[in-house]
């Protein structure tokens, strides 16, 4: 055990392997080498430079995207006739990228802090005892007192009362007329690595192609003027049924960049996309649309009352997509470097063939591997040596 571990190791130390050049003339080798070569090489040009564009770097963008919406609406609810404005049905108003346009509502007004049966359906009741006397209910709409209003046959709640009911949902939407506001979207980016600064108002979009222009896919790609009606749409949703209880969709800004070109030919592309909210989906029915509830308070006869709206919109979500690219002799050179590694497989391939799998195999391996100790003499030096002695 002693002698094989000493020997290992003078292996180890004392030895060493050097390639040996070994040409062999068999068509189906060769056919296989060539055959792997080749498709090493289609490797390298089609997947690593031309569609991964290897011999470039990337950067993504850091960016800001204001908005500001425009357009006017009408209802007329038993009689009450109402303008709505920009202030009335964007929320939050300061010009986000992500905000909510109104489309239906249910309005309570008049509401104050008292004592009021509950919503039938909420909590009903047969006798005092199923009114629980200072709980809560989940979908309630506030404190139980503990009494049960026979009229009703539901729970009295210490809330605003009345309290709303949200039962019927306006059909068709009150504020149709959201469908021909417009949207105008700003976005800024910049691309750190490259130090490069782009925004959508590019070269070709002025003051002049801006007061009439409107976006169109294929007239007016570049107008970061958008009607809502044509936003939904091209989302693949109809208006009126997202604006009857709500959904959201979402704006991408698209920035692929190839700066080897000149600046100016990076351009915005804007996509669209239903993000829930559809009616005839099957998965969202269960808790379709989007909803939201808030409350103007105001002062009557020292009586602190509140008028509520729960409001039904279509949320919208702008959201930035970047990637640029250029050329860096970094990443070509890396590249370039791992393509000439991977042409090592075609030899590893063609040895395991030659050594292992064809007939001649024991005499491939003598031919590839030869095995010489130094400290043995050379036989016609030995022999020369011999004869000189003599």
């Amino acid at each position: 055990m002693k002698n094989q571990i000493t020997s290992a190791l003078s292996d180890f130390f004392f030895e060493y392997e050097t390639p040996r050049q070994v040409l062999v003339r068999n068509r189906r080798v060769g056919v296989v080498c060539r055959l792997i070569q080749l498709g090493v090489l289609v490797y390298i040009i089609g997947w690593v430079f031309i569609y991964e564009k290897g011999y470039q770097s990337t950067d993504t963008a850091v960016s800001s995207v204001f908005t500001k919406m425009k357009g006017v609406g009408y209802t007329n609810v038993s009689g009450r006739e109402t303008v709505w404005d920009v202030a009335d049905y964007v929320f939050p108003s300061q010009g986000d990228s992500s905000f909510v346009v109104m489309t239906n509502y249910i309005i309570t007004e008049g509401q104050k802090m008292g004592k009021c049966p509950e919503l039938e359906g909420k909590h009903n009741c047969i006798s005092h005892d199923d009114c629980v006397g200072g709980s809560y209910k989940r979908t309630g709409h506030g404190q139980m007192t503990g009494v049960c209003v026979n009229t009703t046959k539901t729970c009295e709640v210490l809330a605003w009362c009345p309290v709303e009911d949200d039962h019927t949902v306006p059909s068709p939407p009150l504020l149709m007329s959201a469908e021909n506001y417009t949207l105008f979207i700003k976005n800024s980016i910049t691309f750190p690595l490259f130090d490069v600064t782009r925004s959508n108002l590019v070269e070709e979009v002025n003051k002049d192609y801006l007061s009439k222009c409107l976006y169109h896919p294929e007239d007016a790609p570049l107008c970061p003027i958008f009607k809502l009606g044509d936003i939904v749409k091209l989302s693949g949703f109809s208006f009126e049924n997202l604006a009857q209880e709500g959904g959201a969709i979402g704006i991408v800004i698209d920035w692929t960049c190839n700066l080897d070109f000149h600046v100016k030919h990076c351009k915005p592309e804007y996509n669209f996309h239903g993000l829930y909210g559809n009616p005839t989906d099957a998965d969202a029915s269960a808790s379709m649309g989007y909803n939201f509830r808030y409350a103007k308070h105001y002062m009557e006869d020292k009586v602190p009352k509140r008028t509520l709206l729960k409001v039904f919109g279509i949320r919208f979500d702008i959201i930035v997509k970047s990637l640029a690219r250029k050329f860096d002799i970094i990443p070509t050179l890396t590249a370039i470097g791992s393509g000439v590694g991977i042409f090592g497989v075609a030899t590893v391939v063609c040895d395991l063939v030659l050594l292992y799998l064809l007939p001649k195999r024991e005499f491939y391996k003598n031919m590839k591997f030869k095995y010489t100790d130094t400290h043995i003499q050379d036989p016609d030096a030995e022999a020369g040596s011999t004869e000189a002695e003599k």
